[in-house]
């Protein structure tokens, strides 16, 4: 049995474990959990000073993680990764991945995921799905059928894709970026052959086999009940509103009532003011459903009217109408105005004219008829289901600030999208030619896309997340802990320990298998870099090969398709296709099997364990 580690390198591992378990609660914004650790990091070095054989370790040590070469890198991509969403650039590869769906829907579907797959491995591959999920959902709801066969293969397609080049997704970046730093040089395409091996199996699986292990869910989307609508309410000398403050009106509706004008005359109109005083002859527009523009025609005493006929009161003969009123999703997503924030805060109404009905969120309805639906905190993957007018739908999904699945396929591309390609493009060739680094080319590509206004600098904050640069921060901090304490060492001698008798072979596909495992409850960032150290203790021991046991860890982590939290793009797919947690077990735990074979397979044929 391995000895314990000295009394700082117990401290590590206690704080590891308190990370990994703050990591997976849903209350605890992940910035919070991270900052915790980090604060404890810091104190710790402060207050207990830990002499190690390269010096005394610093709270300056683990400050420099915001000045990693993979942070910058990461942040950079982003940012570039964000140039291409807002010029949409990419939307002519979106349309010809979809437009073959109405007449060979099954060789369609192949294509799109095989798309996915390629562009992930060069782009973040969020804004990817973000970008195919509205043409994905309108191509079920106008077929009449469910969108499930489609978005979750869709999305792990775009997992598998990003596993293959050192920039296809952040947690490549920070491994390869911790072999790099102990001296293993790893280049940004050393790894795209057992990807495209072991990854063409796992689409192929996710082609023919996915689809029937979905059930059918409906999107909230598809369902068009509780309708709103736009009406006026009369207000006559007899009603029992005439003389009563606005907030004395809304009182009486027990706050329910949601006045967006008060005409006064054909052309005054009453600034809404709580004092602000209700006489005979004004009138209220009001939106809401059928059932309560009843309810509070009744209380107040008011006659109600559709706002396109004033002229005859709302009876079974003149029923309210819709107008040009439409139903949307808006996907909350990381670095949106609603990330983090309520409705009410952010004055959402007000804001984009759209009227919220409800929200959705993991399986459940938040519904609109209760009072605290302005004050629900929103996190990424929640979905608002709003109605408005067309403009203003259509206004808000240009604006590119949230995801807004109407049921439309209007990609307008937008000028300077040849601009933003060209410059992803030189990003991407320049690393991979050996041109300039990575962190290099990507910083550059960002300044170019800015000078050249692909970019606004507005656009650059709304990219940058503070929660993956936070988690990614003490990640780093707990990596090191971890390393220069020798607790790194004591996890790897007790992984080694608790397979022996197993082959060389044996300990990396269990250690593949234990990464995959853990991303599925922590972010996938935090799981990789505290194994990576980890898994090249582990070589070290076994006197293998450090390479396959880094690429153990890159795979490993980046098999997040068991649960919804497991990655970004998981969430946003689960809210836009109505999945429940336990659509991704169904799939997501037999494709995590096929990925986990197959590249325990192919890295023992490659490295000849």
């Amino acid at each position: 049995m391995p000895q314990l580690p000295d009394a700082h390198g117990i401290a590590a591992l206690a704080l590891t474990l308190l990370a990994l378990f703050l990591f997976t609660r849903d209350r605890i914004p992940l910035e919070t959990s991270s900052l915790v650790v980090l604060a404890s990091l810091v104190f710790g070095a402060w207050v207990f000073p830990y002499q190690s054989s390269d010096g005394v370790v610093s709270p300056a040590d683990f400050f420099s993680a915001f000045g990693n070469e993979s942070l910058i890198t990461i942040c950079a991509l982003m940012v570039a990764a964000k140039g291409l969403e807002t010029t949409g650039a990419l939307q002519p590869l979106v349309r010809l991945a979809s437009s073959g769906w109405s007449k060979h829907p099954r060789f369609s579907m192949l294509m799109t995921m095989l798309v996915v797959g390629v562009l992930s491995g060069f782009l973040n591959n969020t804004p990817i799905v973000i970008m195919l999920l509205p043409v994905l959902v309108s191509v079920a709801l106008r077929s009449g059928s469910s969108p499930t066969g489609m978005l979750m293969p869709m999305g792990f397609a775009a997992s598998i894709g990003g596993m293959a080049t050192t920039i296809g997704t952040s947690t490549n970046l920070l491994v390869v970026g911790i072999a790099n730093d102990m001296g293993l040089q790893i280049g940004m395409f050393d790894f795209a052959m057992p990807v495209a091996i072991v990854g063409g199996v796992g689409i192929l699986f996710l082609w023919l086999v996915g689809p029937y292990l979905l059930p059918k869910r409906r999107s909230a989307l598809a369902d068009i009940t509780p309708r709103v609508f736009s009406a006026l309410l009369h207000v006559d000398t007899g009603s029992a509103v005439a003389g009563k403050t606005l907030s004395e009106v809304l009182a009486m509706t027990n706050n329910r009532m949601r006045i967006e004008r008060i005409q006064r005359g054909e052309n005054l109109s009453v600034t809404r003011l709580p004092s602000a005083t209700i006489t005979a002859g004004d009138r209220l527009y009001v939106k809401d459903t059928p059932e309560r523009l009843k309810e509070f025609e009744h209380i107040l005493g008011a006659r109600l009217y559709n706002v396109t006929d004033l002229h005859h009161p709302v009876s079974e003969q003149f029923p309210l109408s819709a107008g040009d009123q439409q139903l949307a999703e808006v996907v909350v997503t990381r670095g949106s105005p609603l990330h983090h924030r309520s409705l009410r805060h952010t004055r959402f109404a007000t804001r984009y004219r759209l009227l919220p009905l409800a929200i959705h969120r993991a399986g459940l309805n938040v519904d609109h008829a209760s009072g605290e639906l302005a004050d629900v905190i929103l996190s990424s993957g929640d979905v608002l289901l709003v109605q408005g007018s067309r403009d203003n739908v259509n206004e808000l999904r240009n604006s590119g600030e949230m995801l807004v699945l109407d049921g439309t396929t209007d990609l307008p591309r937008k000028a300077r999208s040849n601009r933003a390609l060209f410059i992803m493009a030189g990003i991407v060739g320049a690393a991979a030619t050996g041109l300039l680094p990575i962190s290099v080319s990507s910083v550059a590509g960002v300044a170019l896309m800015i000078v050249t206004g692909c970019l606004r600098w507005g656009d650059v904050g709304q990219s940058l997340s503070s929660q993956i640069i936070l988690v990614i921060v003490a990640s780093l901090g707990l990596g090191l802990a971890l390393t220069v304490t020798g607790a790194a060492d004591y996890l790897a001698q007790l992984f080694v320990f608790s397979t022996r008798g197993l082959p060389v072979a044996g300990v990396l596909s269990a250690l593949i298998l234990a990464m995959a495992l853990v991303t599925n409850v922590v972010t996938n960032n935090a799981a990789a870099v505290i194994g990576a150290p980890i898994a090249i203790s582990i070589a070290t021991q076994l006197g293998a090969p450090v390479a396959p046991f880094i690429l153990a860890v890159i795979f490993g982590a980046n098999m997040s398709f068991a649960t919804p939290m497991g990655y970004t793009t998981n969430l946003l797919v689960m809210s836009a296709g109505g999945y429940r947690f336990a659509d991704f077990l169904r799939l997501g735990v037999p494709l995590t099997f096929v990925m986990w074979v197959g590249f325990s397979l192919v890295l023992m044929f490659l490295y000849q364990l």
